[in-house]
């Protein structure tokens, strides 16, 4: 087949079993042309098996994968244009680091091959390694490692980069700076990436967007900000950055028609949490959906009959003695981070955290309080 040009990536009602057990369920994917598209999620929630099955190393048991227009179900790795970096860096320790490099241009074209160590030269250049073509690979640091292995995905120029967990083995600080060089070459190139991390902050750091998997099925696609800020589950709220969870009753919903324009119909649920009752904003603004509220039709009225609402409050947006919302919690223990403190609440048996400059000693009983425009309502809790 020659290799396949690679634009978009499609996955469509994907399923991949293992002698019994289910590894994804009904997984759709779309990854645009060019894109940083990130799978997060716990461990053995399918990203890497998601992965795999686009590289082509693992067959879905149903559903479809394309390349572009192309269905690559029974293409094989070498021929899908793809170049993959796995977590252990897969090095070859008896070749220089030129000799890795120069491996991966074994499947590219006769004029790729012709300006062999051209291409390895530009590579190395391009991920900071000047000059080591003649080292052997254990001589390097982790880091350096697996740039070598980058330059080696790299080296055939296929449409398409795929990486595996690819920094969980260094270093925190050392991962920040790699994952950031990693981010500037993928930019430079314009080459359609899929990145598997277990790390969130390293998702929102580098993601163009993001896919929050969990057993076997998508929770959440889009941008990094919008993932943080707007999740639309309960997993995706505890999973992504510390947030705090609130479930109630949902007792009243008044319209807010003076900024109906504006918002597509902002409504203010009222939700009594435990003996407190709190007021949030559920509204369709930033989600793209033309006359939704919260995931409901703006034709439709929320239920409120009592029924069960879940709602949450990222922790830098509680307020020590400030917000519309009030409610008394007692310090149980702080957390000092550098340019901000962890401060972990006790509000009625249930735990609560908040980020404070200067936090209040433990045993301390504090005032916490926060916007209803700070709260947010999960989608499929109205």
């Amino acid at each position: 087949m020659g290799g396949l040009a690679v634009s978009e990536i499609h996955l469509d009602g994907v399923r991949k079993q293992y002698a019994g057990t289910t590894a994804l369920e009904e997984v759709s994917l779309h990854v645009r042309d060019g894109e940083f598209f990130t799978l997060v999620g716990p461990s053995g929630c399918g990203k890497t098996t998601t992965l795999r099955l686009i590289a082509g190393f693992e067959s879905p048991t149903a559903g479809e994968i394309r390349f572009g227009d192309e269905d690559v179900s029974g293409v094989p790795p070498e021929d899908r244009n793809v170049g993959v970096v796995f977590q252990n860096y897969a090095l070859f320790p008896h070749m220089s680091v030129a000799e890795n490099v120069g491996y991966g241009l074994r499947f590219a074209d006769e004029e790729r091959r012709r300006g062999r160590d051209e291409r390895i030269a530009e590579l190395l250049e391009l991920v900071d390694l000047p000059g080591t073509g003649d080292r052997d690979p254990t001589e390097l640091s982790g880091g350096q490692q697996q740039r070598v292995a980058l330059a080696r995905a790299l080296a055939p120029g296929p449409r398409l980069l795929l990486l595996d967990e690819p920094m969980s083995a260094l270093d925190a600080r050392l991962r920040e700076r790699l994952r950031l060089q990693v981010k500037k070459i993928q930019s430079e190139l314009g080459i359609t990436t899929v990145y598997v991390t277990h790390d969130q902050e390293e998702a929102l750091a580098v993601s163009d967007r993001v896919a929050v998997m969990n057993d076997g099925r998508v929770e959440q696609v889009g941008p990094p900000r919008e993932v943080y800020e707007r999740p639309k589950t309960r997993f995706v709220a505890s999973f992504v950055g510390d947030n705090n969870l609130f479930e109630g009753e949902l007792v009243d919903v008044r319209d807010r028609p003076e900024v109906a324009r504006e918002t597509k119909g902002l409504r203010r649920l009222h939700v009594r949490v435990g003996e407190t009752v709190f007021e949030v904003e559920a509204s369709s603004q930033g989600s793209g959906s033309t006359g939704e509220i919260a995931g409901v039709e703006a034709s439709q009225s929320p239920r409120s009959d009592g029924g069960s609402v879940a709602f949450c409050v990222r922790p830098e947006q509680l307020k020590i003695d400030g917000g519309e919302n009030r409610f008394t919690a007692t310090v149980r223990e702080t957390e000092f981070l550098g340019e901000t403190t962890r401060v972990h609440l006790d509000w009625e048996g249930r735990e609560v955290t908040v980020r404070a400059a200067e936090p209040p000693e433990a045993g301390t009983a504090v005032e916490l309080g926060f916007d209803p425009g700070d709260g947010h309502v999960f989608e499929d809790q109205l």
